[in-house]
């Protein structure tokens, strides 16, 4: 899996050049012949050479002839060589390009040696290596660069920025993708995930520097460079004193008399030195780890995809150790540490896995009542919480009842990360925010999703209930249903056949009959459609302009549809992938007690709508995430 062996070889890329029979064809060639001239790291290197020598036009067309796309969320993706893939040539790209722009951006040399950028860096296979080679660009272009120099969890670098005034960072990681992934996530100066317009410049800047300058590859500059340094023994009990303001002294009295335990994975990722010194801070009993899952693996040898959403699959070995340790509770972090996954043992002895919904109704509830608890004049009309558009409208429901405001986002936490801090400039108080896939965003000290800061509130939350009510996690989320009313949701996603097929599914839902649009109903009008929202043309039936109210993004599909009886369902295309992505909830309101015939209707509804909607058959359309 490591492509970080350095070259061996005294032959020059001039020499190696002529060694080689190309293919003939233009832009390939050109293509190798600059992979060749570029690349000094001789595994990738060497895969690239044996394809020429193989042939193999085919395979260095789709490695050497696309290129990899910076996002919003950042750049993601397999680690090979190819300008496809993650690679010591295309990290060197992508910094200098990131550089280039801050170059722009802040033109000031003093600025750029005074804040800096952070560099941190998972436990992934050539993570450590890719985090030295972006430093080296940076030190090259006169940035002060705090370089962490061991593994750290994610929500290290917002922080970080936050608390030193940083112009940027960047985090070398994957998050719970499989061993062979690789990537990074790029932070701006107010410690939010570079969006708009900045993905797109930074992309642009990475195309107008592709060239590696042969300073990028001398990584023995963060050994000894007056311009870098270690953050971590400043960050590090920073972090834990901010996360610990967020909890009243009152709950740290009730964590250090419970007697609850809790087991702990980090799924083969950074997260259990973090986590064992959370549970410090937060008076609690310490974590019990998965031993086969406590230490950094990049191998992540016990599981197939290191993924919490996985669900039981992920947290199989943390439910035995559970059961042998006669514990009630399981908390699990991805391996950068930004998400957080729960389990709870019922009464009848029946594990109960948490989706990220049912977590975020726990959260939202304790989110109030801890701003209550830990503010003298609590102006709850004053505060905020935010969702994703294919979340749970829990928190709208509570909302309506409690006197905060809600605040619906785009599915991506950078957009409700910058959003918040809007919110916070104009006076607001940002209690919460989360994302259905297991982020939470608890204040505004971080604006990312932090899976150390949910766990510590997790766990006082259960101490806290345990200790003053008597109830359980689940019991609570029971309570908070029959207050505001039953909330089940459902996903699932679909696998096209090509980028046509969707588009094409999408269009004949705008144009469903030859007269009236839009699909007006299902299962034969048994439910009728009352609103819907397009983000990809920008039409909101549910305001009377018509006019969308987020933000309407012409390249990609979105459309949510809600009907009458409180059901709504978001059909998206996933970005750079050939997949439609479903999402669905239905909301009962508070006197509706039967629960079980609500979430029968939300099945069956979501049933009628891949149906008739999709319609997977006659589309080619692979279900990955069969409904339940």
């Amino acid at each position: 899996m490591s492509i970080t062996m350095k070259r061996k070889t005294v032959i020059s890329p001039q020499e190696l050049l002529k060694t080689l029979e190309l293919s003939g064809e233009e832009d390939l060639d050109q293509q190798i012949k600059n992979w060749v001239m570029w690349d000094r790291n001789e595994a990738t290197l060497h895969q690239v050479t044996e394809a020429v020598k193989d042939q193999d036009w085919e395979a260095l067309r789709v490695r050497l002839c696309r290129r990899i796309t910076y996002l919003a969320t950042g750049l993601r993706g397999g680690m090979r060589a190819g300008f496809d893939s993650l690679n010591d040539v295309v990290i060197i790209e992508v910094a200098q390009g990131i550089c280039a722009y801050l170059v722009d951006v802040y033109p000031s040399i003093q600025k750029r040696q005074t804040q800096g950028v952070v560099v941190g860096y998972d436990g992934r296979y050539n993570s450590k290596r890719f985090a030295q080679l972006i430093a080296t660009v940076f030190l090259n272009n006169d940035f002060k660069v705090y370089l962490f120099t061991r593994m750290t969890p994610t929500p290290f670098i917002p922080f970080t920025i936050v608390t030193l005034q940083c112009l940027a960072g960047i985090v070398v990681t994957a998050s719970h993708n499989p061993k062979e992934d690789n990537g990074i996530k790029v932070y701006w100066s107010n410690g939010a995930q570079a969006m708009a317009p900045h993905d797109q410049r930074i992309h642009d800047y990475m195309l107008n520097n592709l060239e590696p300058k042969p300073s990028s590859w001398e990584t023995s500059l963060v050994l000894d460079h007056p311009l870098i340094e270690d953050p971590f023994r400043q960050i590090y009990p920073l972090f834990y004193e901010t996360l610990k303001k967020l909890l009243p002294p009152i709950y740290l009295e009730t964590n250090e008399c419970s007697q609850l335990r809790f087991i702990y994975t980090a799924l083969h990722g950074v997260g259990y030195p973090f986590m064992r010194e959370a549970f410090y801070q937060a008076r609690l009993k310490p974590v019990i780890p998965v031993l086969e899952q406590k230490d950094p693996d990049p191998e992540f040898p016990t599981l197939v995809k290191p993924n919490p959403e996985e669900g039981r699959e992920a947290l199989k070995l943390a439910i035995r150790k559970a059961e042998a340790e006669h514990c009630t509770l399981v908390l699990a972090n991805d391996p950068d540490v930004d998400r957080l996954a729960v389990a709870e043992l019922d009464p009848r002895g029946r594990w109960k896995l948490f989706n990220g919904n049912e977590l975020a109704a726990l959260f939202g509830w304790w989110a109030l009542e801890n701003y209550k608890t830990r503010t003298p004049k609590p102006a709850v009309s004053n505060c905020v919480m935010i969702a994703t558009l294919v979340s749970s409208r829990i928190l709208a429901a509570m909302a309506r009842v409690e006197g905060f405001v809600f605040v619906e986002g785009m599915p991506s936490f950078p957009w409700m990360a910058h959003r918040a801090l809007d919110l916070q400039k104009s006076g607001r108080t940002v209690l919460f925010a989360f994302e259905e896939c297991f982020g939470y965003m608890f204040g505004m000290s971080l604006p990312d999703k932090d899976g150390i800061g949910a766990a510590m509130q997790l766990a006082t939350m259960a101490c806290y209930l345990r200790s003053t009510r008597n109830v359980t996690l689940i019991e609570k989320l029971r309570e908070i249903y029959d207050t505001y009313g039953y909330h089940s949701s459902i996903s699932s996603i679909f696998v096209a056949d090509s980028p046509e097929t969707i588009t094409s599914i999408f269009e004949h839902l705008r144009n469903f009959t030859d007269e009236e649009g839009y699909p007006k109903c299902i299962l034969e009008e048994e439910f009728e459609v009352v609103h819907v929202r397009d983000l990809t043309t920008g039409l909101d039936t549910s305001f009377s302009d018509g006019k969308a109210r987020l933000p309407v993004n012409p390249e990609a599909q979105l459309i949510t549809f809600t009907f009458t009886n409180g059901y709504m369902v978001t059909l998206r295309s996933a970005a750079n992938d050939i997949k439609i992505k479903l999402n669905a909830e239905i909301c009962g309101l508070p006197e509706e007690k039967n629960w079980e015939e609500l979430h029968e209707k939300l099945n069956r509804m979501t049933n009628a709508v891949v149906e008739e909607f999709l319609q997977p058959e006659e589309n080619g359309l692979t279900d990955t995430s069969a409904i339940q």
